[in-house]
């Protein structure tokens, strides 16, 4: 029979493991950490039980959602919004509950804070992209293609540039256009009003797929082995031998579905994937800095994801009205990189900007966390190769949010890729 090693029980690492558990393969994880979700995970401090970022999901991400279904998770875990785009004082779109291309056509004639000129951009934006079969230069940027759709100064700021720092985590200078006209053709212009949506977790995300793809695991003979982590990976005689695995055995397939930094270390190990290495330790970096504000159960948001301006954060979101506690809100400041002494300033100032969308006095927070991820995402850049799953030597397979594919680095990508690998073993196997 066929062993399977995965290296990092994050989302990429489990939905590998659960897509060949559910054809019968013997499949063990390693993962280094107590917890689950690799950098998508619950985190404590003071009592407190948070996500150490907050990832929003669209209906798009097909695959992410497909193996929640097949691990049992229940549809409740998931709060189904319309695609709603809301700044206080600026602007509201809200995509009506209606079928495709009507919702967001409805929610255009709807929004608020749009002049008529900036509604008709929106659709010649999306024309735009229509007549180009959404490809575009590998080398233009999203802020080039804004100026090339003639897209207006106040919408760029307030409805393209927002979106695209959400979804790709890098500003819209130096932000991949293709990527962006991606998420764009899979949401605002896919044939289904319900891929736009924004699903919003009620669970935290180790409690949202990775735990249940644990308990999926076991129930079908795999094994997950927590505080284990492998130190190399050593060829031998046509499989391969993992430092910090117990007993002495060798794999015919491991799949390396760790961070960048963590997989260019693995593969320098086996003596054969220097090129490799050295592509995934050059990989571009970008932080995402979340900073948690419990005000108790008098303060709510006015919906349960606001967009945030002049100030350092981007996005708020209410996670009392997600499963936390109520009056817990989350604020995102994503891509900048901030030094020690900044960082003690951005409480305050994200306050203010609290203050300011509600427009009303907050007391102090009872409690704050700061929680930054300095290699969050790789940056979507145009240029940035992405490797793909397949190394130099046969068996060893590389999953994560950063290898190639149409979307950038999100939990739909590390799920996909961890898919793919899963299918390619299987061919390969001859199962």
């Amino acid at each position: 029979m066929t062993a399977v090693a995965i290296i990092g029980a994050g989302y990429a690492g489990l939905a590998c493991a659960v897509e060949l558990a559910r054809h019968d393969v013997e499949v063990t994880v390693f993962e280094r950490s107590r917890i689950l979700g690799g950098r998508a995970r619950i985190v404590r401090k003071d009592g407190w039980a948070v996500d150490n970022g907050q990832h929003l999901l669209i209906g798009a991400y097909t695959e992410l959602t497909r193996l929640m279904r097949l691990t049992g998770v229940s549809p409740r875990q998931i709060r189904h919004l319309p695609l709603t785009l809301s700044i206080p004082g600026h602007i509201c779109l809200r995509a009506a509950a209606l079928p495709a291309p009507l919702h967001l056509l409805i929610g255009l004639l709807c929004a608020e804070g749009l002049s008529w000129r900036e509604r008709f951009a929106i659709a010649a934006m999306l024309r735009y992209l229509k007549r180009r079969d959404f490809r575009l230069p590998a080398e233009m940027s999203v802020t080039e293609l804004l100026t090339d759709a003639r897209q207006p100064f106040r919408l760029r700021n307030l409805l393209w540039e927002p979106l695209c720092l959400a979804a790709l985590n890098t500003h819209a200078h130096e932000a991949s256009a293709q990527i962006f006209a991606n998420i764009l053709r899979d949401t605002l212009a896919a044939p289904s009003a319900s891929a736009s949506e924004f699903m919003l977790p009620r669970v935290n995300l180790t409690e949202l797929f990775p735990v249940p793809a644990a308990r999926y695991l076991a129930t079908r003979n795999g094994n997950l082995l927590t505080s284990n982590p492998i130190a190399t990976i050593t060829p031998e005689n046509g499989g391969f031998l993992l430092a910090g695995a117990p007993g002495h055995r060798l794999w015919q397939h491991v799949v390396i579905a760790t961070a960048p930094h963590h997989a260019a270390a693995l593969l320098a190990s086996t003596g054969a994937c220097a090129p490799l290495a050295a592509q995934l330790a050059a990989l571009p970096a970008e932080p995402i800095t979340t900073i948690y504000l419990a005000f108790g159960s008098d303060i709510t948001l006015p919906a349960p994801m606001l967009g945030l301006s002049a100030g350092p954060a981007q996005w708020a979101f209410d996670r009392g009205q997600c499963g936390n506690p109520e009056g817990l809100i989350a604020t995102v400041i994503s891509a900048p990189r901030h030094s020690a002494k900044e960082r003690k300033s951005l409480i305050p100032a994200v306050l203010a900007q609290l203050e300011q969308a509600l427009g009303r006095r907050l007391p102090q927070p009872q409690w704050t966390h700061v929680i930054t991820e300095r290699r969050a995402t790789i940056a979507c850049r145009p240029g940035v190769e992405r490797p793909g799953i397949v190394t130099p030597l046969p068996g060893l397979w590389l999953a994560g949010d950063y290898i190639k594919s149409e979307y950038p680095a999100t939990l739909e990508s590390a799920v996909r890729a961890g898919v793919l690998c899963a299918q390619k073993i299987l061919t390969e196997s001859h199962f």
